[in-house]
Formats: structure tokens, sequence, C-alpha cells
């Protein structure tokens, strides 16, 4: 793995996943919502993108969860992350289920000025609300995807539902994250991502929510319901 200086990153916000690391690969941790997402996510990827036989970018992989996922798709997949203990559990993972994904400590705007325009498919799970500049991180992927690509970027809208749900509801609550996962003031909502974006070069094809039913205890996309969790799909001009 390959050292990085981390321009765009808050140190404490590294440090929080970073103390964590050792239980990502566990579905009943405090990853279990990330578990729990991850097949809806990858399908909605997988039907917009065609993960089979791509070069693809999990910017922000943390302990590999998705960017294992893509591999078992056929993708060529690539995770960056700059948290090592997470790294360092996403390659014994790697090794231990057999399947082809590498990693990388490194950010996404060094890897877009050393590998500009080399993947086909670069996706930003659940990580734009954890960085100091997010408009730096939008740019970054739009300058790593080639002409004609995929971006998918995944965020928290930035409202009083969104304040009740994703923070009072579940982190102190349902207890589904530890509490202080997420800031308030760090949410995004879908037209500054969108707009990020544009300014990047990006053009918007697809935005979806994601909900959670408590009593059930099951996620599902939602196209009329982005008032909280929601996914967003750009693509590169050609």
């Amino acid at each position: 793995m390959t050292a990085a200086p981390a321009a765009n990153v808050d140190p404490a916000e590294l440090e929080k996943f970073q103390a964590l690391a050792s239980r990502w690969w566990d579905p009943h941790s405090e990853f279990r919502p990330l578990h729990e997402i991850n097949p809806l996510r990858l399908d909605w990827i997988d039907r917009i993108a065609s993960l089979s036989g791509k070069r693809a970018l999990d910017v922000g992989c943390g302990g590999g969860i998705l960017a294992e996922a893509m591999a078992q798709r056929g993708a060529q997949v690539r995770g960056i992350d700059l948290a090592e203990r997470s790294l360092q559990v996403a390659e014994l993972h790697a090794l231990e289920s057999g399947t082809t994904a590498e990693y990388e400590r490194i950010a996404a705007e060094d890897l877009a000025a050393r590998e500009p325009g080399a993947w086909d498919v670069v996706t930003c799970m659940e990580m734009l609300e954890h960085v100091p500049d997010p408009g730096s991180t939008v740019r970054a992927c739009t300058n790593l995807v080639r002409p004609g690509g995929w971006v998918f970027f995944s965020t928290i809208n930035r409202n009083p539902k969104a304040f009740m749900l994703a923070i009072v509801g579940g982190e102190y609550l349902l207890r589904m994250l530890p509490r202080g996962t997420h800031e308030y003031e760090k949410f995004i909502r879908p037209s500054e991502l969108a707009a990020a974006a544009r300014r990047s070069g990006l053009e918007a094809v697809e935005v979806i929510g994601m909900t959670y039913n408590p009593i059930t205890r099951r996620y599902r996309l939602d196209a009329r319901d982005v008032d909280v969790n929601y996914l967003a799909a750009f693509r590169r001009p050609a």
C-alpha cells in the first residue's frame, strides 16, 4: 500500500473509522447497516453501469464491503482509503474470500493526478458527509473516470427529517450506528451534490432514495423519497 498525504480528510473522522476497523466484516457490528444496504446499492450500480469487465474504483472503500461485491460481479476493482487499518482488514478479507479486489492507501485527489480518466466506474458511497471539502472529492471522482464512464455517490440529505431519522433515530433511539457517526451540518442536499457534479463536468442521470422500515427492519430503494439517504448516478460526457 502506498502512503499519501491526507489533504482532504478530517483527522477525527479518520480515527473514528480506524478504531472500528476490526469490525468491518461483522454483520452484527456497527457496520450492520452497510451489510444490509450493500445488495441494494450493488444491484443499482450494476443495473446502470453493467459492472462485468469494467475497471471500477471505490473511493473511501473502508473494509472493502462494496469493493468485494463489485469484484464478484466481474469488475476489476481497486479500493482506496486513508484509514490504513481498514485497508489491512479489506486486504485480509479479500485473501480469505478469494476475491480479486486490490487496495491502496491514497487520497482520491492524488490518484486523480496520477491516473486521470483511468476508470470505467467510480463509486464514492457514504463518504462525502465525512470529508472537509466534498466538492474536492466530487472533482477528483470526475477526473478519475473516463469520458463516457459512470460516477456514483451516496450520502445523506440535510433537512429536519434527516436529522430526526439519521441522527436521533439511527444513532440514539435505534442505536444502528455509534453516537457521533454523523454531523448534521455536513449532510448534503441533492441540489448541492448535483451542482458540484455539474461544475465538475458530470451529467446527472438518476437520483434515488433509500428508506428504512424500523418495523420490518428492511431497506428499500424509493425514487419518490430522497428525504434522508439517497444515491446519485452521474456520467462524464463522452
